[in-house]
């Protein structure tokens, strides 16, 4: 389900204005800003990777490798910060 500011505008005091990516200083296409803020699909499969070696089901190695090859630097800094 598809959550629009109308279904929760009614829930927040004050006044509510939409703003989305745009309070980032932001403004690209959204397969883009997906990637930035590492909600895309390689980031996701990135974090099941991460999460299965935690469990002890995947060798990290495996992972590593598997996140290279995704296109991912591990080493990029948080958008949230940069």
């Amino acid at each position: 389900m598809k959550i629009v500011p109308d279904q929760i505008r009614q829930w927040v005091p004050g006044r509510f204005i939409v703003l989305g990516t745009d309070g980032y200083g932001r403004s690209d296409t959204r397969e883009n800003l997906r990637a930035w803020f590492g909600i895309d699909t390689p980031h996701i499969v990135a974090a099941a990777y991460t999460g299965l070696v935690q469990c002890g089901e995947l060798e990290p190695k495996a992972a590593t490798k598997a996140i290279r090859e995704l296109g991912l630097d591990p080493e990029s800094p948080d958008p949230l910060t940069a």
